[in-house]
């Protein structure tokens, strides 16, 4: 036997091995043992009886617990026995906490810390009630399209839509007493980063793990990310090699529409909005790559995520929320339906991957997708590839920007430039022309509007 996540062992007792009882407490409990070396040989300790009459004092009088320290033999030498119930709140040595991970404490600091303190007064993070934040302050579009989504899925009535805003807030468990929870900001509210830094998603094309060729931002309601980052994704980012049947069009896009809207729920559903980094989506020209801070239950592995298990939402009011909308089920499904809609288009099957608190989701784009694109890549719906025979032949730059802005509208100027091959102010300059003789126009704000093209 080796040491795990419930033993420990020590040679000698010292007073720091408090600490080792703090994170024994603060997580599943454990039993610590003095009088054995790293590799579990008994070493015996001398002073048994001293110990046996002042660790259960210093415990006590530290961390505040009632532990049963026990006296047992082995091989002839005393050991000493510490066995640490898993706590029902939190344990702190000296203000400092602790949490047993694998065979390691880890001491618990901001984030970690905080989600933890929730946890352990049996709140979830996104129900927590935030101070100063009206119903008024909600965005009365983003709940109207909740109630269209909501009655079309048939998981909420007629009669419940219809309640006044006040009342079908509560009735989705989004308040407490007279406080909105953070989960109705970032399901309802226009900006939900004033509250919640990361609550966005950021999108970039790489070149290289290096080279970032352009990116966007999707900022606004949950509900909003999701929408907008799809069509992002569909119409910006993605590739859509093209063949025909007959007459036929046939578009063949390397990550099923169901699998990438799957992984784009899961993602900012069950996401830790606690760490401030938002959702990030990398796509390169073989792979795309969907990462997201999370937590998985305790216990859990890549292998169980993967296979049949019970719905655990990290965010359960959101999670709630969503499921009345029909966006997503309550079956904890979620991961097997993104793999089976792979197989079901014949297309790779993702890697999922968990490290530290990261998850990360990887669409490794098939080879026969990849060599047909590449027999026919003006016909692609990407902001590059898809207007490279208008940009080669035209030799000025204003000609090259309106071919590039008529194939995508949405298209910055920096990203132009980056394609066209000229600097941003030779862009500028030449989008400023096209302005001005009538030819281009710019609609909505800088950011997040689109070009309009006059022929």
């Amino acid at each position: 036997m080796s040491e795990h996540q419930n033993l420990e062992w020590k040679e000698t007792w010292r007073d720091e091995y408090l600490k080792w009882i703090c994170a024994f407490a603060n997580a599943e409990g454990g039993l610590l043992v003095i009088g054995k070396n790293d590799t579990g040989e008994v070493i015996g300790v001398s002073n048994a009886a001293k110990l046996l009459e002042d660790l259960p004092n210093k415990i006590r009088d530290v961390l505040g617990l009632i532990l049963p320290v026990n006296l047992r033999e082995e091989n002839g030498k005393a050991l000493i026995e510490i066995q640490v119930p898993a706590a029902l709140y939190p344990v702190s040595y000296k203000g400092e906490y602790y949490v047993r991970t694998g065979s390691t404490k880890q001491e618990l600091k901001n984030a970690a810390l905080d989600q933890f303190l929730i946890r352990k007064q049996g709140r979830h993070w996104d129900g927590v009630p935030v101070p100063n934040v009206a119903l008024s302050d909600l965005d009365v579009a983003s709940l109207n399209k909740f109630c269209k989504k909501a009655l079309r899925s048939g998981r909420l009535s007629s009669e419940f839509v219809s309640e006044p805003d006040a009342v079908l807030i509560e009735k989705l468990k989004l308040t407490e007493g007279a406080y909105l929870k953070r989960a109705a900001l970032l399901l309802f509210h226009s900006e939900p980063t004033q509250f919640v830094t990361g609550a966005f998603v950021k999108i970039g094309f790489f070149r290289s793990p290096s080279d970032l060729v352009y990116h966007d931002q999707v900022i606004g309601d949950l509900f909003t990310q999701v929408h907008q980052t799809l069509e992002l994704l569909q119409t910006k980012y993605l590739k859509a090699a093209i063949s025909y049947e007959g007459i036929q069009r046939i578009e063949q896009f390397p990550v099923p529409d169901a699998a990438l809207r799957e992984a784009l729920l899961n993602a900012l559903v069950h996401r830790d909005y606690a760490v401030p980094a938002p959702v990030q989506i990398r796509v390169y020209d073989d792979r795309l790559s969907i990462w997201n801070p999370a937590h998985l239950p305790q216990g859990w592995t890549v292998d169980k995520l993967r296979g049949e298990h019970a719905s655990i939402p990290f965010n359960p009011d959101i999670a709630n929320t969503f499921f009345r909308a029909g966006e997503i089920e309550a079956w904890g499904r979620g991961v097997h339906r993104i793999f089976q809609a792979c197989r079901d288009a014949s297309t790779p099957e993702p890697q999922l991957r968990y490290e530290t608190n990261e998850l990360w989701l990887d669409f490794p784009f098939a080879q026969s997708y990849l060599q047909a694109l590449g027999a026919n890549p003006t016909t692609t719906t990407d902001t590059e590839t898809s207007v490279k025979t208008s940009v080669k032949t035209s030799v000025k730059t204003p000609e090259a920007l309106l071919a590039l802005l008529k194939e995508t509208p949405t298209m910055s100027l920096a990203e132009a430039a980056s394609i066209i091959g000229k600097s941003v102010r030779t862009v500028e300059m030449a989008s400023a022309k096209l302005v001005k003789a009538g030819k281009l126009k710019h609609i909505g704000p800088q950011k997040g509007g689109y070009w309009e093209i006059s022929e």
